[in-house]
């Protein structure tokens, strides 16, 4: 396992390095539709994974799921977060249509809207929170402050938990972590942002600068067991196998969903940069 995830990271750091900092806000707004469309398709396969459904209207709200998603990274692209929102109005109200003419014959189709619903708030919407950033001043040195801060938080957290976890953080959701690990990685989050915060963005105030390495870590912990839930509800141990020794693209991805927007409102509304 510790060898494929290290194959895994040697080959895919580079190609991460050259679509955020090499290829133009474009070329990474295209790599986030890439993930998301991909990470969608993972999150429809655990949560349509057991119980009643209706495969054809699945099939449509997949569908549907897809094409707006790509609207909303376009229009984070665009600067336009607005239209984001309204995309997800837009989203509900298409789903509020196709119900009504399936209740009858299906009474899960609500059931089945939820789950689209929250996959368009679950993951394009806080995608579209990379790409804002990335279009932002020094956006490109800020993703790679917010991927360093949140990977080696995983890191961190996976190797204490491994060597010296003892006491389970949430049993009920994920056996195998530890209050020791989630100590473990929030102390990997401060040490690499302050690092990071040295050399790159020595103008950051420190006081705020460690609040906001804690926020990050504490938030992408949650988003890692926020997904381990969902595995969990539906009997899954990867959310897939593209990525060998890490699972799938979500598996990858989750703490960084819910790390985002904290990113953002930091940049944006507390350091103001």
């Amino acid at each position: 396992m510790h060898s494929k995830r290290l194959i895994t990271s040697v080959v895919a750091i580079p190609l991460l390095v050259l679509f955020i900092s090499m290829g133009g806000a474009f070329l990474f707004a295209v790599f986030i539709s890439v993930v998301c469309i991909l990470a969608l398709r993972e999150f429809f396969r655990i949560v349509f994974a057991s119980g009643e459904k209706n495969r054809s209207l699945v099939l449509v709200l997949c569908i549907v799921t897809f094409l707006i998603s790509l609207l909303m990274i376009a229009a984070a692209y665009r600067n336009s977060f607005d239209l984001v929102s309204g995309l997800i109005a837009f989203s509900l109200m298409i789903g509020g249509l196709i119900s009504l003419k399936q209740f009858h014959a299906y009474p899960s189709v609500l059931q089945d809207l939820r789950k689209q619903l929250q996959a368009l708030i679950y993951i394009p919407l806080l995608l579209s929170y990379l790409v804002l950033i990335r279009n932002s001043p020094n956006g490109i040195i800020w993703i790679f402050f917010l991927l360093c801060i949140v990977f080696s938080g995983d890191s961190g957290s996976y190797y204490m938990g491994t060597y010296w976890g003892r006491r389970k953080l949430c049993p009920s959701i994920s056996p195998n972590k530890t209050i020791e690990g989630s100590i473990g990685g929030l102390a990997a989050n401060i040490g690499m942002g302050s690092i990071f915060k040295l050399f790159f963005l020595p103008v950051l105030p420190w006081g705020y600068s460690i609040i906001f390495f804690l926020a990050i870590g504490v938030s992408g912990q949650v988003g890692d067991l926020f997904e381990s839930e969902l595995k969990r509800f539906a009997d899954i141990k990867d959310s897939g196998l593209i990525l060998p020794g890490h699972g799938g693209i979500l598996d990858r991805i989750d703490a960084l969903l819910f790390a985002a927007p904290i990113a953002y409102m930091f940049k944006t509304y507390i350091f103001q940069c």
